[in-house]
């Protein structure tokens, strides 16, 4: 029974943030022709009115996102095109980024510095956990068998590293940046100010499951480790 327990929390524990922040980004999806305009139309009058003159906006198929190298906000399709609070939100969040990038966010720095490099551990350290059976079956040794998990081990340590930067720069671009500039512009009415602090608390958590998915490899490893 407690290991059926334990099973559903490990699993609401993975799955849990990213079917709430898909819950939220559907429930608050349908247009409102009241507003003056599309996500697409709102990045890039931010982008004008708060001087980002490198700044771009375009449509993407890789998810919403601000590159903070090429310099552009990138959308999705719908997010672009709609009139919708999520698409409006969605908008303002990664403009929060683009502002971040030209106040020299320390943090939004390190991140972009961080990510070429550690994808390439990533992807390193995934390939030498595949072969650290094989190799252990070779050698007959213990050693090379530990050893390659532990290498293995630093694609995820330093995955979870890249979290723990990433999370702070995202609730800054939601609730330090996104909300004020919405609010204080007047570009959402009160009554829907609720419904985008939502969709900014959904966008700025999107990395929790794959952060709480990292922490459990991380920890299963240490186990399989621990039990040689």
């Amino acid at each position: 029974m407690l290991l059926v327990i334990g099973v559903l929390i490990v699993i609401a524990l993975i799955f849990g943030p990213s079917l709430w922040v898909k819950f939220v980004m559907r429930r608050y999806s349908s247009e409102k022709p009241e507003m003056p305009g599309t996500g697409g139309e709102l990045a890039k009058h931010l982008i004008e009115r708060f001087s980002l003159n490198d700044v771009k906006v375009e449509v993407t198929e890789l998810g919403d996102h601000y590159d903070p190298i090429e310099k552009k906000v990138r959308l999705s399709k719908e997010n672009y095109e709609s009139k919708s609070l999520t698409a409006i939100a969605i908008a303002a969040h990664e403009v929060g980024h683009a502002i971040q990038d030209q106040q020299g966010d320390r943090r939004l720095a390190i991140r972009t510095k961080m990510v070429p490099i550690i994808d390439k551990v990533a992807r390193l350290s995934a390939v030498i956990i595949s072969l650290s059976p094989v190799i252990g079956i070779i050698t007959r040794h213990p050693m090379p068998f530990s050893l390659l998990l532990l290498l293995g081990l630093s694609g995820f340590i330093a995955r979870m590293m890249v979290h723990a930067v990433t999370l702070p720069i995202e609730f800054d671009a939601s609730f330090s940046k996104a909300l004020p500039l919405l609010r204080e512009g007047e570009y959402i009415s009160q009554s829907n100010e609720k419904a985008v602090g939502h969709v900014l608390r959904a966008a700025a958590l999107t990395y929790v499951s794959a952060a709480l998915a990292d922490i459990l490899n991380l920890g299963r490893w240490i186990v399989i480790l621990l039990r040689r």
